[in-house]
């Protein structure tokens, strides 16, 4: 005799109840002002951008960047002195802080006792937080008294404000290097030094790019540490002596913009509107650069 073959109990639905419903409504709340405060990030940038944009359309020509002003009243001109003046000062400060900070980063990732690296960090962490009003009275009372301004105090005072930034980046950098590069350098006999030189270094670039680029985009913005050392006392003609005092874009700005001629106060505008765009591209550049190290040292 066959026994009658046992049905499946039927499925049942689940339906969420209501901790999960107030989970849910939890979660889109939360999401939901990330994205408000996030859209009011971008929505604060773009407002600034576009106002100061509107305000500087009426010196933003290529006399703004080919000329300088020479005669007060005198309708037109430019800050062309300004612009050689910064680009002078940035590229000396890089080429301080640069090489200084990778040295110090990779003593700190690659060779230092645990505590050492661990004060160096902190100390890194202390200078990057210095209001860079301090570090311009630093380089004041260590060069210009009893020198005068130059481009050189004035290099010096930016490289102090870009050094912790390359060094950190550059150590989160190595920090991802993955260990087992090391380790296959090492096994083949390869020194110590020649490993970080030819494995590690090579595989950072674009991350030290990237740290570099973001100091920079901070170091361009900057006026109190060039008050005090470089720009306070510079000629309103082109200068490339880096022995003398040398015009910056930003304290052009804060010069311009209180000046009783409305044709300045339209180049302070437009010299604000061409610092925000280099900052802006600079930023973006230095993030997709540091987005691709990531991908390649995580193997993606």
């Amino acid at each position: 005799m066959s026994r009658p073959v046992a049905q499946a109990p039927p499925a049942r639905r689940l339906v969420a109840g209501g901790g999960v419903r107030r989970r849910k409504i939890a979660n889109r709340l939360v999401e939901g002002s990330w994205l408000v405060a996030s859209g009011g990030a971008v929505a604060v940038l773009a407002v600034v951008t576009i106002s100061v944009l509107l305000k500087g359309i009426p010196a933003l020509n290529l006399d703004l960047l080919t000329k300088t002003q020479e005669v007060f009243g005198q309708s037109g001109g430019g800050i062309e002195h300004a612009l050689i003046g910064t680009l002078i000062l940035i590229g000396l400060a890089t080429t301080f802080a640069l090489p200084v900070g990778v040295l110090a980063a990779i003593y700190v990732s690659e060779l230092a006792d645990r505590r050492v690296a661990h004060a160096i960090r902190l100390a890194l962490d202390v200078l990057n937080g210095l209001p860079s009003i301090v570090i311009g009275i630093f380089v004041f009372t260590l060069i210009v008294v009893g020198r005068g301004q130059s481009g050189w105090a004035g290099a010096i005072a930016l490289a102090i404000v870009m050094l912790p930034l390359v060094a950190r980046a550059t150590q989160e950098v190595l920090a991802l290097v993955p260990k087992q590069l090391r380790e296959a350098s090492l096994a083949l006999g390869v020194s110590r030094w020649r490993t970080i030189v030819s494995v590690v270094l090579p595989t950072t670039l674009s991350g030290i790019l990237t740290g570099t680029s973001l100091a920079i985009a901070r170091a361009a913005g900057e006026t109190a540490p060039l008050l005090f050392t470089s720009t306070l006392f510079a000629t309103q003609s082109v200068t490339t002596d880096p022995g003398k005092a040398l015009a910056s874009i930003p304290v052009v700005i804060f010069e311009y913009s209180e000046a009783p001629d409305r044709s300045l106060n339209d180049q302070a505008w437009a010299a604000a509107f061409l610092l925000i765009a280099f900052v802006l591209v600079t930023s973006l550049l230095s993030r997709a650069l540091l987005a691709r190290t990531r991908r390649r040292l995580e193997g993606r």
